[in-house]
């Protein structure tokens, strides 16, 4: 997730409702059981990713290859405002209300049958925010009564979910510092596990875990090597080993956000969480692997405990990040069934480890090219290619260097979905370049940390864009779908043989999940760039999804960007379903 270093945002959001407290009423709504459940149940949509698991699959098949062509609109609702840019929320479906959270840190309650807007709260933001990419969110967490969003002033909000009244607020960092927050919160057993943003800016990765009906910090995860966690308020280890993989005082700048949150697999008892990029960007600056940079990590849900780490791109000079979502499954592989946890890198590799201990399965490359390794070796370590790294920069701007996949990824934060039916992951990618170079740079608290500049580039004719289905056994590529525009949405895989997924152009297709053809598309009159959803409701399948331009792309994509300035901004949900015979 990049985007250009905002400093400030004129014309922030003011609160819709009172910022006073509201006293705690158990109202009922769900509870562990239910959102662990999630992925089975079928009336609603409790988490991020449709299960703790992430996989976005949903067995319903009312909709499917053979009537997908006849789905029509059943609504839109308007996040109104002149805040219309940047919709990448997946929305939340509980008991008839639909929860979507907006950019510029905004959560609405919608009618789940009418699209009538229940209530909106509008975060108080301040003036010097400094959000890298964009003003995004992606989404809530629903637990009991409550309904839970982080801040772009990195901030963890808790409200009533039936009248969003503020029941608690709390800060996860500072946002002075270059800290902020956009990913969807994660609930396991009764805490609300989060991570944080703002790699560009010199910050400390970490994984907080807070007690879900209070706000208050159970445990703390920094994720570079050298810094203590807490556990209840008490010193827990640090992470790693001081000075293992970082020179000096590095690792006190040394980056790693986990700004995309994370998965959680019921199987091992494990959280997932990827991290973000080292900093600065300038590798030749910090010597060394960098850990526990550009890696995934497996967290002790109880006390916030490493328990392994493997790391996908070793002293990233590229800004490859590593922080894509890691999704649990299951597979027979050379005859012996395995727990397994796949992730579609920014870097262009498609990962396979064991998810019992982080051992190295397989690597293969989703993209069309990848100059800066050719593959890795059977140790699970990237066969890297010196000539691809870009060199030092001395005392002014280094030499550039041409790398492919550009810093936006082969796959940036957009989440794949794994198919129960059909085994294989659906990655939205892009196929694209930059040329690259370093620059000299220092830390300052709060500025920019980048040592680097790019320029993006196309590398093919026809598409930047490409869902492709991968077949995680073999690592191979089952078919694709090219788009001229770049993907920036996320995907959904149901039993009826369908995969979604939406489209800067502004469209929300379907594609027959078996084969890849085309069957049906709706034009939304903004960029999609959120994550559908699906479910049933009065004996009908709905499906979902955030309308509404923006993100990284336009803001970082230079002359790749300028291809598509026409794409008009929005913010809008749009509610589908097939018309009543």
């Amino acid at each position: 997730m990049k985007g250009p270093i905002m400093r400030a945002l004129s014309g922030v959001a003011a609160m819709t409702l009172a910022m006073g407290a509201a006293p705690l009423v158990a109202q009922g709504g769900p509870t562990d059981a239910d959102l662990m459940n999630d992925a089975k149940s079928t009336g609603d949509v409790l988490t991020y990713g449709m299960g703790p698991q992430a996989h976005r699959f949903s067995s319903l098949n009312a909709i499917n290859s053979g009537n997908v062509a006849k789905m029509v609109p059943a609504f839109s609702a308007s996040l109104g405002g002149e805040k219309q840019r940047g919709q990448e929320a997946q929305p939340i479906v509980y008991d008839g209300t639909i929860y979507v959270t907006g950019s510029y840190s905004r959560l609405f309650a919608f009618d789940a049958r009418t699209g009538e807007e229940k209530w909106q709260y509008d975060a108080r933001l301040p003036d010097g925010i400094m959000p890298c990419c964009d003003v995004v969110n992606r989404g809530a967490a629903i637990y009991g009564d409550k309904i839970i969003f982080a801040t772009l002033d990195a901030r963890l909000v808790a409200l009533n979910r039936n009248t969003g009244k503020v029941i608690w607020n709390k800060q996860i960092a500072d946002y002075k510092e270059g800290y902020s927050a956009t990913a969807a919160p994660l609930i396991v057993n009764g805490m609300v596990i989060t991570g944080n943003s703002g790699g560009e800016f010199g910050i400390v990765g970490s994984v907080d875990a807070r007690d879900v009906n209070t706000g208050e910090l159970i445990w703390h995860r920094p994720v570079i090597e050298g810094h203590m966690g807490t556990l209840k308020g008490k010193d827990n280890g640090i992470t790693g080993k001081l000075n293992a993989t970082w020179q000096g005082d590095l690792w006190k700048s040394g980056g790693g956000a986990t700004w995309l949150g994370g998965t959680y697999d019921p199987d091992t008892n494990l959280l997932f969480f990827g991290t973000g990029n080292p900093a600065p960007w300038n590798s030749h600056l910090r010597p060394g692997d960098n850990l526990y940079t550009a890696s995934t990590l497996a967290i002790d849900p109880a006390t916030g405990v490493i328990k392994w780490h493997y790391q996908t791109t070793p002293h990233d000079g590229w800004d490859f990040d590593g922080v894509n979502e890691f999704i649990p499954f299951d597979a027979t592989i050379n005859g012996k069934p395995m727990k397994l946890g796949a992730k579609a890198d920014r870097n262009g590799y498609f990962f396979v480890l064991d998810r019992t201990n982080g051992k190295f399965i397989s690597a293969n490359k989703f993209v069309m090219q990848t100059t800066w390794a050719n593959g890795f070796n059977k140790a699970g370590k990237p066969n890297v290619i010196p000539e691809g790294r870009p060199p030092a920069p001395g005392d002014a701007k280094g030499k550039p260097v041409f790398a492919s996949p550009s810093f936006l990824g082969g796959k940036n934060w957009m989440p794949m979905a794994y198919s129960h039916d059909t085994g294989l992951f659906y990655i939205p990618s892009n196929d694209w370049g930059m040329d690259i170079w370093n620059e000299p740079i220092a830390y300052k608290k709060g500025a920019a940390y980048l040592g680097a500049g790019f320029t993006i580039k196309s590398i093919a004719d026809d598409h930047i864009g490409a869902l492709r289905a991968m077949d995680p056994k073999t690592g191979k590529i089952m078919w694709e779908y090219k788009n001229k525009a770049p993907l920036w949405g996320g995907v959904l895989t149901t039993g009826g043989n369908l995969v979604f997924t939406g489209t800067p152009e502004g469209f929300l297709k379907a594609f027959d999940a078996k084969t890849g053809q085309e069957l049906w598309k709706f034009q939304t009159g903004s960029g999609v760039v959120g994550s559908p959803v699906t479910w049933e409701q009065d004996g009908e399948q709905y499906v979902a999804v955030m309308s509404g331009w923006g993100g990284a792309v336009p803001l970082w994509g230079g002359e790749v960007a300028k291809s598509f300035k026409d794409i008009n901004q929005g913010g809008a949900l749009w509610v589908f379903k097939l018309p009543k015979s």
